[in-house]
């Protein structure tokens, strides 16, 4: 008995000894998890409540900060941008996105190649650079406008016309297709073969395959590339930001409502409305994505 409860102590002196380990381990992730994105997260919520402009220490105001949303006009027209980039540019951009990954996926010479340089813009689509490029690219002098010239049309500065300034954004958001074209490409390669191989012989088009086989098996992989692309274009500023130079112009045809929330934090210094304001958005994102896995359960297709 005496051998067992001494081996037993030993075991338990590892255990500690190697959940000390892991503790120290982890150490660093949580101190940054507290420091970096709790406390921030926790301190915007307390904010929200107060009357804070960066100066004087934040003052209780209840309530005023989400009363004032009510009334706020330009609040409620960033909504308005935001929301008709979002419902505009994500559906055209996984369309893109699909079509492109079908066409890759018939086994293309070069397939590396062109994986790479598809991919390429998402990596770049949200930089200050492609930004720049891109308003130099739609600005009266810009390659968009020489090309037109060059079949008699007039062009004019895409940018700084208020009907046109906000479809900019959206093509550059289409544009940045590359993340989702790999992970509906991963998904095509899963698909077996054997389903289209029946298909044909039943005498099904391709059309008929797309839409019985393709798209039912796929679902999984486009229901997780919209939550997540809908979720990125909602957090959408530096296009807007660079475009606009920071004024959400022409006429506020390009407020986002994360420029909108950095106008109102660091443009005026009302730090506490801007909390809130960023609350709103939370729970905006929330909303969708929670609608988003309600409606999954009709039309999203597992295996299980």
């Amino acid at each position: 008995m005496s051998a067992i409860g001494e081996l037993r102590r030993l075991k338990t002196t590892t255990r500690k000894k190697d959940n000390r380990a892991a503790f120290f381990f982890l150490l660093p992730w949580f101190a940054g998890l507290i420091v970096i994105t709790a406390g921030p997260v926790a301190a915007s919520f307390v904010l929200g409540f107060t009357d804070y402009n960066l100066i004087q220490p934040p003052e209780f105001s209840g309530l005023e900060n989400f009363q004032r949303m009510i009334s706020d006009e330009r609040l409620h027209q960033a909504l308005a941008v935001t929301f008709k980039y979002v419902f505009i540019s994500v559906p055209l951009q996984l369309v893109a996105a699909l079509g492109l990954a079908m066409l890759l996926d018939r086994g293309l010479r070069g397939l590396a190649f062109y994986r790479s340089a598809f991919y390429l813009p998402s990596l770049l689509g949200s930089s200050v650079a492609i930004a720049v490029l891109w308003r130099q690219i739609f600005g009266a002098d810009g390659l968009v406008n020489q090309a037109l010239s060059l079949v008699g049309i007039d062009g004019r500065s895409w940018i700084s016309d208020p009907s046109t300034a906000l479809s900019t954004l959206i093509v550059l958001n289409v544009w940045t297709f590359g993340a989702p074209m790999v992970i509906f490409l991963a998904g095509l390669r899963q698909i077996p073969a054997m389903y289209y191989e029946a298909a044909s012989v039943d005498g099904a088009g391709r059309w008929t395959q797309f839409r019985k086989i393709t798209v039912p098996l796929l679902s999984p992989i486009i229901f997780f590339n919209l939550v997540l692309q809908i979720i990125h274009a909602f957090q959408s500023f530096t296009q807007a930001f660079v475009v606009s130079g920071g004024t959400g112009g022409p006429s506020d045809s390009t407020l986002f409502y994360t420029l909108y929330l950095y106008q109102r934090g660091f443009h005026n210094f009302d730090m506490g409305y801007a909390s809130a304001l960023a609350w709103l958005l939370l729970i905006i994102i929330a909303g969708f994505t929670a609608i988003n896995f309600w409606a999954a359960k009709r039309w999203v297709f597992y295996d299980d």
